[in-house]
């Protein structure tokens, strides 16, 4: 009796390998068509971006350019990725539309505000001897200078933290209201950078102490509050700009540096710091046992900058960070004209 070629190889035994490469050759399979490889390839560029920074994300590092710039914008990763999923969707393509699944996934896991305690943030010892009300701006080159006086005058802070203040912003701060609501005082305004000014105000008395430094002006001091001596420290690092990423890293790592050498002394650090929770750098920082004060109070994700399009866009990058003897208890966002930044106030218990 005679047999095909074709039915003698039907009649071999498959072995259980293949059995489990085959399907997943299937699924793996790109679609056929020129329609379709054309959406599978539209859909496969947004998401090989998303997993580039997302990778970065996970190996917590801030990666090169363009990386550590989209990174402050992590939530909105799930744009594209979920644009990857229609295309890849479109495409008839399980593999692609696996890969969108999985990196929309893995940013809303990201989002999560970032905890490193991962649980409650330890109760501070001892009663609360005062509270403190702290405002940090940003005057975007002292444009906002009067919309600072403004907020200041309103929200009657104890603390401020001023970056970029020009010489108009230390003319308007050294007027004869603001010094006696503010007797106590450290200013730095460079003629002809407007960049580069920074100042502390504050009703408590106030000692100068060196601050960090930086390319724009860091100044720091020590506050004494209800008896207690708290260090008080402007924080204003470079942006991370293309090409200038190793300053970024370097200022944010300084900070760090100043807020591990107080140990368990009362310490609060507050500006624009050019980074956001999905930076490695900043991570770094809280790593310490400062505590991020804006997210202590549910409001991880409002954004800060810029200010024309938050708080429905945006990255927070202005924060006002603590040590364990300050304990948030309430959190806003105010709007200042003629500045790209939101200012940021927070209500603080000292134990």
């Amino acid at each position: 009796m005679e047999t095909t070629v074709a039915e003698d190889r039907a009649a071999e035994p498959v072995h259980p390998v293949r059995r489990l490469v085959r399907p997943v050759r299937r699924f793996a399979r790109p679609p056929r068509g020129r329609a379709r490889q054309v959406a599978a390839w539209c859909a496969a560029l947004p998401l090989a971006v998303v997993s580039v920074v997302l990778g970065c994300r996970a190996a917590d590092s801030d990666g090169i350019t363009p990386v550590p710039q989209l990174l402050a914008f992590l939530p909105w990763l799930l744009v594209p990725a979920l644009l990857g999923l229609v295309l890849a969707a479109a495409a008839r393509w399980p593999l692609g539309c696996a890969w969108a699944l999985a990196a929309a996934a893995v940013t809303g896991w990201f989002i999560q505000p970032y905890d490193p305690a991962a649980g409650p943030a330890p109760r501070p010892r001892g009663p609360v001897v005062a509270q403190v009300r702290v405002l940090t701006a940003n005057l975007e080159f002292g444009g906002a200078t009067k919309g600072l006086v403004g907020a200041v005058r309103r929200e009657d802070p104890d603390l401020v933290s001023v970056q970029e203040c020009d010489t108009r912003c230390a003319a308007a701060l050294d007027a004869p209201a603001m010094r006696e609501t503010y007797p106590y005082r450290k200013v730095i305004a460079v003629p002809g950078d407007a960049a580069h000014g920074s100042a502390i105000l504050s009703k408590y008395p106030l000692t100068p102490e060196a601050g960090v430094s930086g390319k724009l002006a860091m100044p720091g001091a020590v506050v004494r509050i209800a008896g207690r001596p708290v260090h008080v420290q402007v924080a204003h690092p470079m942006p991370p700009m293309p090409g200038r990423l190793d300053v970024w890293r370097t200022e944010l790592g300084r900070l760090r540096a100043y807020a591990a050498d107080r140990g368990d002394e009362p310490t609060l650090i507050a500006g624009d710091f050019n980074a956001t929770q999905d930076h490695a750098a900043f991570r770094s920082l809280l790593d310490t046992g400062m505590r991020d004060s804006a997210p202590a109070v549910g409001r991880a994700r409002t954004p800060s900058w810029p200010s024309v399009t938050a708080p429905a866009l945006g990255a927070q990058i202005d924060h006002v960070l603590v040590s364990e003897a300050l304990r948030p208890r309430a959190a806003r966002f105010l709007d200042l004209p003629n500045t790209d930044h939101r200012a940021l106030l927070v209500d603080l218990d000292l134990h």
